[in-house]
């Protein structure tokens, strides 16, 4: 399966457009459980608002979506949030946009820019990262082995997950897939086979370097 994006911590932003305010208020949810007691949260806390819309985008592959244009024009509000949430390739991810009405019609194109506007703004306000496909990998090797180790694994950005020095060094890694045969390798090389390299499990892992 291929990385994708999740949020590592919600947001808020807000986007004014002819003196109607739209608040997208941005939050990691696991299920559809958790989306639906979150937009229920949403429309309690802006209780007085015209028109609380939401969409979701939940499970590793993006299959599960609900939108919802709470009486807006069809089309113009719940469609525009998820294909932004999509556009952002985000997974496990609720937004609801809330409309307080300044007065003035927007109009069907007006009410896409805007719905599709505010959840860049919420967005803007999320800390967001990378999970991708990866292993989960034992090295054992001798003390004169681990420094080399440890400088193929600086030279590739990885560090130990945890390391262990008793009779012998014991590093637990975490490793991208497309690196994990490679870097077994070079281990293999650079110790002259004094190294035991041990894929305990394959996992989807946070990628904190590309997060915003």
């Amino acid at each position: 399966m291929d990385a994708y994006r999740v949020l590592l911590a919600g947001g808020q932003g807000e986007y004014v457009e002819k003196k109607s305010r739209f608040i997208a208020t941005v939050r990691k949810c696991e299920n559809e459980g958790e989306a639906t007691a979150f937009i229920e949260e949403m429309r309690k806390k802006y209780w007085d608002a015209r028109h609380n819309c939401f969409a979701y985008v939940l499970g590793e592959r993006g299959e599960l979506t609900r939108y919802s244009d709470d009486g807006e024009p069809g089309g113009t509000a719940g469609r525009p949030m998820l294909e932004v949430l999509q556009g952002e390739g985000i997974r496990n991810v609720a937004v609801v946009v809330t409309r307080y009405f300044g007065g003035v019609l927007l109009g069907t194109g007006g009410l896409v820019r805007a719905y599709t506007q505010a959840v860049k703004e919420g967005l803007a306000g999320c800390s967001i990262g990378r999970m991708r496909p990866g292993s989960e990998v034992e090295v054992t090797t001798d003390y004169n082995g681990v420094g080399r180790i440890l400088y193929l694994l600086g030279n590739a950005g990885i560090e130990p997950v945890s390391s262990d020095y008793t009779d012998r060094v014991v590093l637990r890694l975490l490793l991208p897939s497309e690196q994990v045969e490679d870097l077994h390798r070079q281990m293999v090389d650079a110790t002259c086979g004094r190294v035991c390299f041990e894929k305990l499990r394959d996992l989807f892992y946070v990628d904190k370097d590309g997060s915003r």
